[in-house]
C-alpha cells in the first residue's frame, strides 16, 4: 500500500488541503494502527493532520478503524447503563477529580469503565490516584469484565483496550505535537455504543468536533469543558453540561460565568495521595462534594438510566449528599 497520495492531499497546508472520506480515513488509519505505514510517511501524516485539522468524516472513519481494533467489553448485568470515563490528561495545576465522579457513581451502583494511560510524564493521572485509594489496574479484558460485575468499576489501561492506539498515542513523545490519536482515546469506549460515554475537551473546536460525532454514531454521552482536559467538572466554576442521545443534544447545565461567592473545600496539593485523602473524606461525608461535581453526577445517573427523568436525578444526588450538596 503506497502513501504518496494520502500525503499529498493532506500536505497542503491548512487552506488547499483536501479532507479524506470516511472511507479513505477508516483505511489509512487502519495501517497505522497496525503498525503498517513506515515512520517517515507517518510523522508526514500525523504532522499534515495536525495542520489540517481533522473532518468530523475522517473522525469517523478514524474512530471506526479504532473500534474494530478494540478489545470490547460485554455490558453488565443490570438496568442501568455503564458510564466510561475516558482519562488522559492528568492534573499539572488542580487536583485530578475523575476518580471521585467514579468512585461515587459506583456508590450509585452505575458500573464505571475508566481507561487511560497509568505513566503521567509529569502530570498526576487518574490511575495514580486510584492505586493511593486500593484500585489497581485491571491486566486481562476478563478481569475487566469481572470488576465491572463484581465491584462496579475498572480501570483499564488504553494498552490493554486498543494497543495501536496506544501506539501512536506514544508518539507524541517521539514529535512533540499530538495527533489525532489524542482526540480518538476521548471517543473511545468497548461497550458497543450502549454506554455513556463523558466526552471531555478543553477547546471549543474539539468539543464541537465530539459532539457531532456523537451526532452522527446515535451514542449516548455527557459533552462537557474538562478540567485541565479531564472529564470531571471544574469544582470552582461549572461548565455547560450537555446530554447527546439519539442524535439529539440537550443541554443539562449551563456554564456558570458569575464570581464566586466562595471557593469550595479542595485538596492543598495535586499529589495523588493527598488528592486520594481529600477524595475518601468527601466519600465518608467529611467535607462537602463540590456543588458542580454533584451536577455533572446527576447528568450521569440521569444518562444512565438510574433516575426516570432529569429531575429526579438531581433530587436524589441532593438526598444521598446528605445535604452536603445541591445538585439544582
Amino acid at each position: 500500500m503506497g502513501y504518496a497520495h494520502f500525503i499529498k492531499e493532506l500536505g497542503r497546508g491548512a487552506d488547499g488541503a483536501r479532507d479524506l472520506s470516511a472511507d479513505e480515513a477508516h483505511q489509512l488509519y487502519a495501517a497505522m494502527l497496525d503498525g503498517g505505514v513506515p515512520d517517515l510517511e507517518l510523522g508526514a501524516m500525523i504532522i499534515a493532520l495536525r495542520v489540517k485539522g481533522e473532518s468530523v468524516d475522517e473522525m469517523l472513519g478514524f474512530l471506526a478503524a479504532v473500534n474494530d481494533r478494540t478489545n470490547h467489553l460485554e455490558l453488565p448485568h443490570g438496568r442501568v447503563r455503564p458510564v466510561v470515563l475516558p482519562t488522559y490528561n492528568g492534573a499539572r495545576k488542580e487536583a485530578n477529580l475523575t476518580p471521585l465522579l467514579a468512585l461515587l457513581l459506583q456508590r450509585f451502583g452505575v458500573p464505571v469503565l475508566v481507561h487511560g494511560l497509568i505513566e503521567g510524564f509529569g502530570r498526576v493521572t487518574t490511575a495514580q490516584v486510584l492505586r493511593e485509594l486500593g484500585i489497581m489496574p485491571v491486566t486481562s479484558v476478563l478481569q475487566a469484565q469481572n470488576s465491572l460485575a463484581e465491584k462496579g468499576l475498572a480501570f483499564a489501561p488504553l494498552s490493554l483496550l486498543c494497543p495501536g492506539l496506544h501506539n501512536l498515542l506514544s508518539l507524541r513523545s517521539r514529535m512533540g505535537v499530538r495527533s489525532s490519536a489524542h482526540s480518538l482515546v476521548k471517543m473511545l469506549s468497548p461497550f458497543h455504543q450502549e454506554a455513556v460515554l463523558v466526552a471531555a475537551a478543553t477547546h471549543p473546536d474539539f468539543i464541537e468536533l465530539m459532539r457531532n460525532m456523537l451526532v452522527a454514531r446515535g451514542e449516548r454521552g455527557i459533552l462537557l469543558r474538562g478540567t485541565e482536559g479531564e472529564p470531571f467538572a471544574n469544582p470552582k466554576r461549572r461548565p455547560r453540561l450537555e446530554y447527546v442521545h439519539d442524535g439529539a443534544v440537550n443541554v443539562l447545565f449551563e456554564a456558570e460565568h458569575e464570581s464566586l461567592r466562595s471557593l469550595p473545600s479542595l485538596p492543598e496539593s495535586a499529589d495523588a495521595a493527598t488528592t486520594a485523602k481529600w477524595i475518601q473524606r468527601v466519600l465518608d461525608r467529611q467535607i462537602p462534594l463540590p456543588k458542580p461535581i454533584a451536577n455533572q453526577l446527576a447528568c450521569c445517573l440521569y444518562a444512565a438510566g438510574y433516575a426516570e427523568d432529569f429531575n429526579q436525578a438531581k433530587a436524589i444526588v441532593a438526598v444521598e449528599s446528605n445535604g452536603l450538596a445541591a445538585a439544582g
